[in-house]
C-alpha cells in the first residue's frame, strides 16, 4: 500500500474580503490572527515580520487564500 506524502499546512492564510473603506482581508499566520491586508503587499509585509520567506503567492504551501486569490481585494 502507498501512502501519500501530507503536505504540510502553509503558515500564511488570508481570508475573504470584508467590507470596509477600504475593504480589506484579515490575515492569519501559523493559526493566530495577525492583523489585515488591504493589498499583496500587506501580506508580504506581514510574512517578512514573521521570517517566512515568500517567494510566490499563488503556491499553495506558501499562502492559504480564502474566498478569493491574490487578486481579489473587493467584496463581491
Amino acid at each position: 500500500m502507498t501512502r501519500s506524502p501530507r503536505t504540510p499546512a502553509p503558515r500564511i492564510t488570508v481570508l475573504p474580503v470584508q467590507p470596509g473603506d477600504p475593504p480589506f482581508r484579515i490575515v492569519e499566520i501559523d493559526g493566530e490572527v495577525i492583523g489585515s491586508a488591504t493589498g499583496m503587499t500587506d501580506v508580504l509585509i506581514a510574512a517578512a515580520a514573521a521570517d517566512i520567506p515568500v517567494h510566490d503567492l499563488e503556491d499553495p504551501a506558501t499562502v492559504r487564500w480564502v474566498g478569493g486569490g491574490k487578486l481579489s481585494w473587493k467584496p463581491h
